[in-house]
């Protein structure tokens, strides 16, 4: 018999053991006592037969870092964070309450609780729903903001120092950060900084007050009391900054407006972000735009080229022109005021003294001089509405005023100086001014063009055509014989030049003969002229020659006694030499001798002395004076001093003269001795 193995199911189809795995929880409903507990893994779960499995095992909530979850109903717990129970055992909740969790370990959910938001994957329980989704944490930039608006009273302890939080009150908080809201806030939503450049802008309305601004030139954020402000304009003036026309060079793009072209300009919608931008205009060169503030009652012009922003309150002044040919008024509609110089071209009909009536198209060059561009100048500029319907009314008037009181001949002859008198007139030299100057707002026209003069009638028309066709009839006949007579002119002219010229050419003639003449004779005189110069040259030069052979002979010969002079100094110098070489040797020779012979007589006095001895000096000294004669006659000594040593003697000459002739030279004393013989 095999063995008995337990069933996980019960007998009647409902599973009963379940094994819990760890961080997995489950829902288990005691139908005795109605009471839903939480069995918590890792376990083994034997169902009893009085028990419901009402949920799980499902895995417990994991709230990741940077993460938050709200708990609808959350579960009591005492000091000790351990879960409290009703007297019948039931665990208690805080019905009507949220609790925010935040990242901690995995926890369940008990009978009751009710998870709004958070990151985990989890079936809804019956009675359970989603209020706000999963959300994730707000995790602001330095350019991002939140506004918030406090659902209860509440200590937001986000700030330093704790602030109270009422019912409906807003604030925001900026990044960079990172918030959880807590459950008494709403958020009402999220704001973005918007980098402006320094001609970009938006207007900004404040929510309590009311007031509006313009913001330009800096990275705004909206705090919580401001909101984007639409500006509104007229429907005109929306459609011409639409369109994107260039005021200087699309000036003449008014046209497009009219018939089929005018349903191509369509306004533009905005939206709420793009239409809180400010409203700007480019305004080109040499054009102004006035702009009118209706809060301050005041208006100021702008000069290009400039960029113009509106504020919040300000709106631009809209022009509305005469246009077409001839004119009509409200034609062109615009914003920028050209300055000039332009022109502008229309068609006046005109009606002369014998009832001519001529239809005239001209055209008028203006500018608008504004001076230094005070504002009392940049008034005067929009103080004419129509400032070119006003123009050409006011020059047609001129025109027509001057035409009426003129025959039609002399309009038709002289019609540019009679139109340029009516439009300028005359100074008080009765000469023509240079312009028309038009003070209400400083516009001047400097010059008139008559494009076309033509008859409105046909009758005036008929009458101008016969006119024109006998004055050209007249003009041919007239041109015929001017030029006849011009020709037999000339003809008389051509042969009055003919003659003169002979006569020129003969003059010329006869000059060049005698020139001929008194060249040949220039040339006569010129040649014999240089054959004497030649002969004086080549005798000058022969002397020349004559002169430097002489010189040269004269250096040759000094050349010779200066070598023979030196040669001769030469000889001298070395025979000199020689000479004094001679004597130099000689006298050595000579002191050599002497020295040697003074030596001998030192030799033999002193061995004179030595022969004698001591005592036979001493007895000589002691002797009388005849007998030391004798002895020094004997001894061949012929003078002697004696003295005491006391005495100071002049011994200059003493040696020589003790010894007498001994030391002479043999020479000398041969001489001496033949003296004395």
């Amino acid at each position: 018999m095999a063995p008995h193995k337990e069933s996980d199911v019960s007998s009647k189809g409902e599973k009963s053991i379940f094994r819990i795995a760890p961080y997995k929880y489950m829902h288990v409903l005691d139908q005795t006592t109605n009471i839903t507990r939480v069995e918590i893994g890792p376990k083994t779960y034997i169902r009893q037969e009085n028990e419901r499995v009402l949920l799980g095992p499902d895995d417990m909530i994991i709230i990741p870092p940077c993460h938050y979850c709200t708990i609808r109903n959350p579960v009591v717990r005492n000091a000790e964070n351990a879960l409290v129970y009703d007297k019948v055992g039931q665990i208690k909740l805080k019905h009507g309450d949220l609790e925010v969790r935040l990242e901690q370990e995995p926890f369940p959910l008990y009978p009751g609780e009710i998870i709004d938001m958070g990151e985990k994957s989890f079936f809804l329980q019956p009675g359970e729903k989603l209020e706000a989704g999963i959300q994730d944490v707000y995790v602001l930039s330095e350019t991002e903001g939140l506004i918030l608006k406090a659902r209860e009273q509440f200590q937001d302890t986000s700030e330093t120092p704790p602030v109270t939080r009422n019912p409906g009150d807003r604030w925001m908080i900026k990044g960079p950060t990172e918030y959880i809201p807590p459950t008494e806030v709403e958020i009402i939503i999220k704001r973005y900084a918007i980098a402006l450049d320094d001609n970009e802008g938006i207007y900004v309305r404040n929510i309590k007050s009311g007031h509006i601004r313009l913001i330009s030139g800096s990275t705004y954020m909206l705090n919580q009391d401001e909101e984007l402000w639409v500006k509104e304009l007229p429907q005109q003036v929306e459609e011409l900054l639409n369109q994107g026309h260039d005021p200087l060079s699309d000036r003449g793009s008014w046209r497009m407006a009219r018939g089929v072209a005018a349903a191509q300009v369509k306004q533009k919608t905005r939206s709420e972000e793009d239409g809180a931008k400010a409203i700007t205009l480019r305004v080109p060169h040499n054009a102004a735009v006035q702009i009118y503030d209706y809060k301050q009652k005041r208006s100021r012009v702008i000069f290009g080229p400039d960029l113009v922003m509106l504020a919040p309150d300000e709106q631009f002044t809209q022009l509305s022109l005469s246009g077409d040919k001839p004119k009509r008024p409200n034609v062109i509609k615009t914003l920028c005021l050209l300055l000039g110089p332009d022109f502008c071209t229309d068609i006046i009909t005109v009606e002369t003294a014998d009832h001519a009536r001529l239809s005239l198209q001209l055209s008028y060059n203006w500018y608008f001089d504004v001076g230094d561009k005070s504002p009392e100048a940049a008034a005067k500029l929009f103080s004419v509405p129509d400032f070119i319907g006003d123009l050409c009314k006011a020059v047609a008037s001129r025109i027509r005023g001057t035409v009426a009181g003129t025959n039609f001949d002399d309009f038709h002859k002289n019609s540019a100086k009679i139109i340029r008198t009516a439009v300028f007139g005359l100074d008080e030299n009765k000469k023509v001014r240079k312009t028309f100057n038009f003070p209400q707002n400083n516009l001047n026209i400097t010059s008139v063009d008559i494009q076309s003069v033509e008859p409105v009638d046909q009758r005036t028309r008929d009458s101008l055509q016969k006119s024109v066709q006998l004055a050209i009839e007249i003009t041919t006949q007239s041109q015929e014989a001017t030029a006849r007579h011009e020709a037999e002119r000339r003809e008389q002219e051509a042969r009055g030049r003919l003659e003169r010229q002979k006569i020129s050419d003969e003059v010329e003639a006869e000059k060049e003969r005698k020139s001929l003449l008194e060249l040949k004779v220039s040339s006569m005189a010129i040649e014999n002229c240089g054959q004497a110069k030649a002969e004086a040259l080549s005798r000058a030069e022969a002397q020349r020659i004559e002169a430097e052979a002489a010189v040269e002979q004269a250096r040759s010969k000094a050349e010779a006694m200066k070598i023979e002079a030196e040669t001769e100094l030469e000889r001298l110098h070395k025979a000199r030499n020689e000479e004094l070489r001679y004597f130099k040797e000689q006298n050595a020779l000579e002191v050599e001798k002497l020295k040697q012979v003074a030596e001998i007589e030192v030799s033999k006095f002193k061995n004179l002395v030595e022969s004698l001895g001591r005592e036979t000096i001493q007895s000589v000294a002691s002797a009388g004076q005849e007998f030391q004669v004798k002895l020094l006659q004997g001894l061949g000594i012929q003078s002697a001093l004696i003295t005491d040593g006391n005495t100071p003697i002049n011994l200059f000459n003493t040696a020589q003269g003790f010894l007498g002739g001994a030391l002479m030279p043999p020479s000398k004393r041969q001489r001496k001795d033949s003296d004395e013989s």
